[in-house]
């Protein structure tokens, strides 16, 4: 019979491991809906889009600052974004060494698109949980994140 300690690091494990897989899992049926969908994007430019709709008027630093993803990586995507016409750039007046990037009205239209087809792969993934169940998935979820938050 294993120690408690060693039994309660195997859980701690399983359950990472259980929510990498779901992670994983869900982000290729994401990815999937936008291979198979008429627009040309990654799931990276995807993300991307999505940031800027839910954040008009965000800038690149801004990006960068809260997906803690590489600089050049984003930069990147944000030109492809531009050149597909989906971004548009704004010089800030008030920092003219910034610009602000707004979502293109055909951006809008795609972003709308994937919010819609998450929120249907998000209905499909909880189907099998009542609310209850939902809320108390959630809050524990939130208590994980909260330790993992006050980790230096």
């Amino acid at each position: 019979m294993s120690p408690p300690s060693e039994k309660a690091g195997d859980s701690a494990s399983a359950v990472f491991e259980a929510i990498h897989s779901i992670m994983h899992q869900y982000r290729a049926q994401q990815y999937r809906v936008l291979r198979d969908g008429p627009h040309d994007l990654t799931h990276m430019e995807g993300k991307v889009l999505g940031y800027f709709a839910h954040h008009p008027g965000a800038t690149q630093s801004d990006l960068i600052a809260r997906s803690g993803r590489d600089k050049a990586q984003l930069a990147r995507l944000v030109r492809g974004l531009r050149d597909k016409g989906l971004l548009d750039a704004v010089v800030d007046e008030a920092d003219r060494r910034s610009t602000r990037l707004h979502v293109t009205e055909e951006g809008k239209a795609i972003a709308r698109n994937l919010q819609r087809g998450g929120e249907r792969l998000a209905q499909v993934a909880a189907a099998g949980l009542d609310e209850a169940e939902r809320r108390q998935l959630l809050a524990l979820l939130e208590k994980v994140r909260a330790t993992l938050d006050a980790q230096p």
